[in-house]
């Protein structure tokens, strides 16, 4: 009868909504159901509206909490510590007899709102009785004054808590395994099973715009999200209603659906142009004003973009005259000063009412998760740039991939110096803040190396998200005590230099996580995190992911990636099908990316990029790695910039060129710091120059450094 009462009053209070009840059915008898641990309230939440009577496997210390006892009482209590071999050895007998116990796997309730570390006893309890392992999600429960999260979130008296209950599995390890490896090899493994519990339990099927109101909600309407150099602030409230006004004038001179060329720096206003083209069915193409007029053009006509958001203002300091010119002949600009002086009192008026009541009015289901959210343009490294096109939900998956990995909550600040038109600054950027309460600063150029620390310091940031080009750039002109805030400092786009890794951790003390994608997965399809970090790898895939190793002749422990998953994308728009959508599709059917590049994945799955198929050169029958070559130049003079390309040879097929900036550089001076290396993977001549050619993004231009490269013949 208290059960019944329980349940009616927790559920007037917290709409507790419980999905999955199925799973739990054919979960069968003798079943170890692992939790998330969002507060006090879980053990109540899951013996009340779980069916029949379960048993708890609680932490000692909190079962005999005098306030608790009254709760414990409705169902079984196996007091134990995770950490002691005896008490999980008692959990491995209970678990031979029919059981539903509940553990959580965590120890601890979450002070962070993410996922803490997960304590392999729990795995290798899972693994010995080889029980129905049922992942369960609590979620909601973090924002009641029942959580740890004091100061962290925006606490509330009576959110809506939700319980979803995942499909049943079971942990096994490799029969070899023994003792403290094959422990933590099943820790390792229910750690991923929680983390893809997590995502998958995450509502990233929605279009970008619902997930912005949904972080609303949580966070509050004046929670302050957007500050860029103008030091133009906005909060939620105000961002929503500037889309919602700019969105009604951009959709009286645009069609739905229609591709809307976006060419813009990084700043508040192109992020309210971005979500009112958005709400409106419009899809924001993002133009990269640092790749020349003629490759802004290409890409136009290849989206067929004939309308260009843009600024009077941008293109005058950015010096864009030339571009805009050019862009005028295809197709019409819009500028935003002109559309600002069209927005009548009366129109921001009733867009401020929409804001305040999106509830009546606002219809997610008009715009389809799977419909494009974006057109972005590769860099054109390999040729005439092509559009990249994602889903709403592609982003929003690949952020709840990440943020099952990594937490992030409401006092962190991002500082976003990456351009909006690259897949790193757009996502992760710019997106991943504003639906997860966190502050961004747009900053409009990651190459102000002298700037960039101080606007960290002076912003307290405590994320920044680069590449090693930019990252060892800005450690060489910063203060030590510069990025005293951050938390995180993430490395993707390309490979981060072990000098640079080290200068970070000696002068700052800071770890960079070196990260991996592309465009064409969102741009997330691994990382290192805090809690799953290893040198020298770019960490693990994403939850949801799978992948293929495509077996390359010449190669032996690797093979080229092919990834499938929530965050790969819809397809491309090519130069020679205009406007057409190919979509995504590989040797291993459609869906999946072929990323082509070369990598090696671990027993605990972490990759190694060995490098792209297109970066290998065949050299008398053998595959030689430009990425290797790279590497021993680098190893050689750590405080120089190094290109490795290939070019043609009459002889060998190939040679490889190396370009440097290391004024003194000399095959004799590789070859004397490379003892063992074959003649093969050195370099048949060194250019030296006095800069690489690099793209704004940070990548090396290996297009110009090969042209560079053809003139040493």
């Amino acid at each position: 009868m208290l059960k019944i009462c329980l349940r009616w009053l927790l559920s007037l209070l917290y709409r507790v909504k419980i999905t999955g009840l199925d799973n739990y059915v054919n979960a069968g008898q003798r079943v170890l159901i692992v939790a998330n641990h969002t507060s006090f309230l879980d053990p109540l939440l899951l013996g009340v509206f779980l069916p029949d009577d379960i048993t708890f496997a609680i932490n000692t210390q909190i079962s005999q909490r005098w306030w608790l006892k009254p709760f414990l009482g409705l169902s079984k209590v196996f007091p134990m510590d995770p950490t002691h071999p005896l008490s999980l050895k008692d959990l491995i007998h209970h678990l031979e007899n029919d059981t539903r116990t509940v553990i959580f796997p965590e120890g601890r309730i979450s002070v962070t709102g993410a996922l803490m570390k997960v304590y392999d006893g729990t795995g290798m309890v899972a693994d010995k009785t080889q029980a129905t392992i049922l992942p369960i999600r609590i979620a909601g429960a973090q924002y009641t004054h029942f959580s740890k999260l004091h100061k962290i979130v925006r606490l509330r008296l009576f959110p809506q808590i939700s319980i979803h209950i995942s499909k049943p599995t079971h942990i096994s390890a490799p029969e070899n395994l023994k003792g403290k490896e094959r422990r933590a090899y099943c820790g390792h493994l229910l750690a991923d099973i929680m983390s893809t519990m997590m995502f998958e339990t995450s509502h990233y099927r929605q279009p970008i715009f619902s997930s912005l109101l949904e972080a609303r909600k949580i966070h509050g309407g004046q929670h302050i999200i957007v500050e860029d150099l103008d030091r133009s602030t906005l909060s939620y409230n105000d961002l929503i209603t500037r889309s919602i006004a700019l969105g009604h004038e951009l959709s009286h001179i645009t069609t739905p659906g229609e591709n809307i060329g976006v060419f813009l720096p990084n700043s508040y206003k192109t992020l309210v142009s971005i979500l009112g083209l958005q709400l409106h069915g419009r899809v924001p193409a993002m133009l990269n004003y640092s790749m020349g007029a003629a490759n802004i053009v290409s890409a136009c006509q290849t989206a067929k973009v004939k309308t260009i958001i843009t600024s009077r203002r941008f293109i005058e300091l950015g010096h864009l005259q030339d571009e805009a010119s050019q862009l005028e002949k295809h197709g019409s600009l819009i500028f935003l000063e002109d559309i600002a002086k069209n927005i009548s009192p009366f129109n921001k008026l009733m867009a401020a009412l929409k804001s305040a009541t999106t509830n009546l009015w606002y219809n997610p289901n008009l715009i389809n998760p799977d419909s494009p959210a974006v057109v972005l343009f590769t860099s054109g490294s390999e040729g005439t740039p092509k559009g990249v096109v994602l889903s709403h939900s592609n982003i929003v998956g690949n952020l709840k991939q990440l943020e099952a990995c990594i937490s992030f909550n409401a006092r962190d600040i991002v500082l976003n110096f990456l351009p909006m038109f690259h897949s790193f600054g757009f996502t992760v950027g710019t997106i991943l803040p504003i639906i997860s309460g966190m502050r961004t600063f747009f900053y409009p150029t990651p190459l102000h190396f002298s700037v960039i620390p101080e606007i960290a310091y002076e912003t307290h940031a405590t994320i920044m998200f680069g590449t090693n080009t930019f990252f060892a750039a800005y450690a060489k002109k910063a203060h030590a005590y510069d990025f005293y805030n951050l938390r995180y400092v993430v490395a993707g786009a390309e490979k981060l230099q072990e000098n640079t890794r080290q200068l970070w951790a000696d002068k700052f003390g800071i770890r960079i996580l070196e990260g991996y994608g592309a465009t064409e997965t969102s741009p997330i399809t691994s990382v290192n995190t805090p809690m799953y970090h290893k040198a020298g790898t770019v960490g693990r895939f994403m939850p949801g992911m799978k992948y293929q190793l495509e077996p390359i002749q010449g190669i032996n422990d690797g093979g080229q990636l092919h990834v499938s998953g929530p965050n790969i994308m819809l397809g491309y728009i090519l130069a020679n099908n205009p406007g057409t959508l190919i979509p995504s599709e590989s040797m291993y059917g459609k869906g999946w990316h072929d990323t082509g590049d070369i990598v090696h994945v671990d027993a605990e799955g972490f990759i190694s990029i060995r490098g792209r198929s297109k970066r290998f050169a065949k050299i008398g029958g053998e595959m030689v790695s430009l990425v290797a070559v790279e590497q021993l130049a680098t190893n050689t003079w750590p405080d120089a910039h190094h290109a490795v390309v290939s070019i043609p040879d009459l002889k060998k097929g190939e040679q490889i060129i190396l370009v440097t900036t290391e004024k003194q550089a000399t095959i004799h001076d590789l070859v004397a710091a490379s003892p063992g290396v074959s003649n093969l993977n050195l370099p048949k001549k060194i250019l030296i120059v006095d800069a690489i050619p690099t793209l704004m993004t940070g990548k090396v231009n290996y297009p110009e450094v090969t042209e560079l490269a053809k003139h040493t013949k």
